[in-house]
Order: C-alpha cells, then structure tokens, then sequence
C-alpha cells in the first residue's frame, strides 16, 4: 500500500539530501540567522540608546552588500558573491526562498545540479554587473551613486526562473486564484514588472533582477544550442560545503551506498522518493528522449535498473 508522507517528512528528505537546491537555501537561511543573533547580542551589550539593530544592518551591508560606486567594490570585490546571500528583512528571505524552492524542484526535473548551481551564482553575477552598470551610466543615478547598494537572492532566483521558463515553457502550474498558468507568462510577467518598477523606490534591486533574468535566458538559448556554460564550473554544493570535483573509483558506492542502515520508516520514505524520481526520468525520456538526461539521471536510472 502506498504510504503518504508528512511535509516535515519531505522537508527532512529534502534538507538531509545536502544537494545543491537545498544547501543554496540553508546558506542563505543561516546567514540571516546569524545576522539576527548578531541583533540580539548588539541590543544586549548597547546602552539602550539608539536603534541598535539599524547599526547592525549598516555595518553588515557596508561590508557584504554590492557597491554601485566601482571604486568602492575595487577595495571589496567579494561582495559580488556575498551580496546574493545577503537578506535583512523576513518577508524579502521569505519571498526568494520560496521561489527557489519552487522553481528549483522544476529546474532539477531537466536539469541538474551542477546547472542550477550555476545558474545561481552567475545569475547573481550577472545582476551586480547591470546594477553597476546602470548606476554608472544613466544621469538619474548620480546622486544616489556614491551610497548605493544592491542585496538578496533575487537576482540570482530569477535567472533560474527565467531559464527554466524558457526550456519548458509550456510547463503548467496552479496558481492560487488564478489557476492553471504556464511558466512562460510567470517569466515574461516578472521581468515586465521589475522594468516598470525601476521608477520606484528600489531601482537597483528591479535593475539587478533584470540582470539575473538575461543570464538565465543567455544560459538557456546556449544550452539549446548545444552549448553548456555549465561545464566550466569546477566545483559542487553539498555536504559540509563546497567540495571540488575529484575522480572517483565508483560513482555508485559514493553516492547511492548508506553510512548506516536504515529504519523501516527511513527505508519506505527513501523509496518513495526513488520511485518519483525514476518516474520524472522516465516522463523526461518519453517527451525528450533518452539524450535528453544528464550523465546524473542516466548514471541513477542504470544503477536501479541493476537492482
């Protein structure tokens, strides 16, 4: 009998697994944790006087956010990498995180991991490059130049969303209220909406989206051509952190062989998430072909075939 699973069962299935998708989210949750405990610590030892947190906040974006002004981000070029972890409110984590999730499990169904790993941190590249780009050309910047700053995930979450968008633009999902819609109009509507919203108050972030979302489209319309920007990047996300790529004896005894046995509720919940994934590798092959998969989904499809 088929055994339905909890949401914590899958979210544990999900974090436990330590690949790319969820590491990506893990890190960018854990250093808004400890932005936060950094908070409580900075009120607890402050005099009282003053918003404390509002100082935290400066300090942080001072010296992980992306700088507009080039002179600035010759003196901190790690911030075009540390900017696309960087979050300070609930909602804007809260809001990126989810369409990373959502978006990455869609991602992940066509491609791997190695892509969408990718995919997000030259999409977040991408991003701060436009962004300094814009605030150095364009008049209207000026004056905002010197203390501008670009933070979040966003850039890098919507390069992911607009390349899976346009490698399956015709998948379906159900949206709440609006029902069926498919990806292609969720791409098409956000970056619209991110171009319209440069009059607003936060420019630099709608420019930096529109930034991630031309490198996913680039990313896309290469990869369709037969050419994978992919294969250049020398390391993978996972467990503790980032490990670089090195031969390995047996791919099988590495990745599929358990330090541990498994308990029955561990073993049925492992199997089950097999299962689905040989179903979406089987999907893949009847509408794409067997070519279509990644040397991960065909090395994982032969390795149960063996079994």
């Amino acid at each position: 009998m088929y055994q339905q699973t909890t949401i914590l069962d899958r979210l544990k299935t999900f974090f436990g697994s330590f690949s790319a998708l969820p590491m990506l989210i893990l890190i960018n949750i854990s250093i808004w944790l400890l932005i936060r405990f950094l908070g409580v610590f900075v009120f607890l030892f402050s005099s009282g006087e003053g918003n404390t947190l509002y100082v935290l906040n400066n300090f942080v974006t001072q010296w992980l956010a992306v700088p507009a002004n080039v002179e600035v981000l010759l003196a901190k070029p790690w911030t075009l990498v540390t900017y696309m972890f960087l979050h300070l409110d609930f909602f804007h984590i809260l809001f990126n995180m989810l369409w990373l999730f959502w978006f990455g499990q869609i991602f992940l169904q066509y491609l791997n991991s190695r892509q969408l790993t990718f995919t997000y941190f030259t999409g977040g590249l991408s991003g701060a490059l436009i962004f300094i780009l814009f605030y150095n050309i364009f008049p209207v910047f000026k004056a905002a130049l010197p203390q501008a700053l670009a933070l979040g995930a966003s850039a890098s979450v919507l390069a992911i969303v607009v390349a899976i968008s346009f490698y399956v633009p015709n998948y379906t999902i159900h949206l709440l209220l609006l029902g069926p819609i498919k990806l292609k109009y969720i791409a098409i509507f956000s970056v619209i909406a991110d171009f319209f919203m440069i009059q607003s108050g936060n420019a630099g972030g709608h420019i930096a989206h529109l930034g991630g979302a031309l490198w996913g489209f680039i990313f896309i319309y290469a990869f369709k051509k037969g050419f994978d920007m992919s294969k250049f990047l020398k390391f993978n996300l996972s467990k503790p952190a980032f490990r670089f790529k090195r031969k390995k004896k047996s791919s099988f005894r590495n990745v599929y062989v358990n330090e541990r046995p498994l308990t029955d509720e561990e073993y049925n919940l492992k199997k089950i998430e097999n299962q689905k994934k040989i179903d979406r590798i089987l999907e893949k092959i009847k509408r794409s072909g067997y070519d279509s998969l990644s040397k991960e989904e065909k090395d994982f499809l032969f390795y149960k075939s063996r079994r």
